[in-house]
Parts: C-alpha cells; structure tokens; sequence
C-alpha cells in the first residue's frame, strides 16, 4: 500500500539532493531515462516535454499549439493555467520566454498532434475531455504512481493495517525543472543569463541564489589571470 497525502519530498533537504553537483546527474540521469521509458500514453509526451525544457507544471497544463513551433524548434511560453484551471499570463514579464527543443521533444510533440484531445483552448497537454488538466491529477494520476512504477520511493518505516510498508514518493515534481536546469549548465555550458532567460526567472539574482554553485567560477578565474598578467608585467 502507498500512502499518497504525505509529502513528495523530504522537507529538510528539499531539492539540494538533486542537484548540489553536477556529477550528481550521472546516478540521477538513470531516473530521468525510466521515467521516459515507463510513462505511457499522453503522459509521455508529458514528461518528456517537462524534463527537456524545465518547464513549469503551469506552464505545461496552459500550452496551447500556438505557442508550440514545431518546424523551429521552439516554444513560446506566453501564458500558464493556475491551482484553480485558470488561464493567464505568466506571472512575471520574464515568464514570457522562449524555450529551444530537444529532437526527442519535436518527435514526441509531432507524434502527440494528432491523438491530442481536442477543445476550445486548443491546448497540447489537457485533458481526456480537451479542457485545462488539474494540478491534482497529474499528481495523484501520474507523477505519483509514475514513481512508484519506477520504484522512486521513499520508506516511511511505517506500516499500513496489513503490516504493508508505507512509501512516499521521493520527488516533487518542480524537481524535474531543477534537473533540466542543472543539465542545461553541465552539457550545455549555459551561462547564468541565458539559463535566467530560458527557464523565465524573475531575475539572474534568483539563477545564482539556485544554481551559483554548478555555474564555473568565471569571477575568480580572472581574478588569477590578473595575478599571472601582474606577475609577469612585474617581472
């Protein structure tokens, strides 16, 4: 039995076990792929969307096709759907931002197209009915028995009534746009600018606050130049 109304991830470290390096993302790397290999039907797409662009679950659930620039490569993130399934814009004028796609994103999405439920808003992740999919579901109907099927879980050291351990999921799904970000500074050499742009941070402050410590230290390396070009001028 798991239980389900406990937390996603545990509070004290809250999402510095994912990603307090960039080696880190090697052992974190074979969940990623699971996670891939293991969700089936729409979430597929889903999942593969959110873990290659660290796109917000809001910003998931309130795409539209519009935004979606398959030919290009690209989407444009100009609105989100909120706790409640309202749609709106982001909350921030950085929110507005462009996202560059993975090939595995363009296939998935191009193959996604056609099945997509249909409705009013013409969205690219809703649900069965075409209407804006709840926060609640994608956590209770996917993200959570999602891991459970990978076996991403947590022991409570409980026992439910039938002497059964009680798991927990081990992440929250706002780890996923942490992996994302943290790949984009490793394989991708992102500089804290263009990784503020991408993920739509209020401001580059707020990039250094999460990620300074994966980020190489530029600063200091030329502070040591300065010290080799002073050496030698003196010399």
């Amino acid at each position: 039995m798991v239980r389900l109304g406990v937390a996603l991830v545990p509070c004290s470290d809250q999402f510095a076990f994912l990603f307090c390096s960039c080696d880190c993302l090697k052992h974190y790397g074979a969940e990623l792929n699971a996670v891939i290999e293991k969700a089936a039907g729409r979430w597929r797409p889903f999942i593969i969307t959110a873990i290659f662009t660290g796109m917000r679950a809001s910003e998931l659930r309130g795409l539209p096709w519009r935004d979606v620039d398959l030919d290009a490569g690209v989407i444009h993130v100009r609105q989100r759907a909120d706790a409640w399934n309202n749609i709106g814009p982001p909350k921030s004028k950085a929110g507005k931002h462009d996202i560059p796609l993975a090939p595995i994103i363009v296939n998935a999405l191009k193959q996604w197209k056609d099945d997509c439920p249909k409705g009013l808003l013409d969205l690219v992740f809703p649900n069965g009915a075409g209407n804006i999919e709840s926060l609640t579901n994608v956590w209770k109907k996917f993200w959570i028995p999602l891991q459970i099927d990978c076996g991403m879980t947590i022991d409570t050291g409980k026992k439910d009534d039938n002497g059964s351990p009680m798991l927990e999921s081990r992440y929250g799904f706002h780890a996923l746009r942490h992996a994302a970000a943290s790949l984009f500074i490793q394989y991708l050499k992102w500089s804290p600018k263009r990784l503020q742009t991408v993920m739509g941070h209020s401001s580059v402050r707020m990039t250094f606050d999460l990620y300074g410590h994966l980020f190489d230290d530029i600063e200091k390396d030329r502070a040591d130049l300065a010290t080799i070009e002073a050496a030698i001028r003196a010399a």
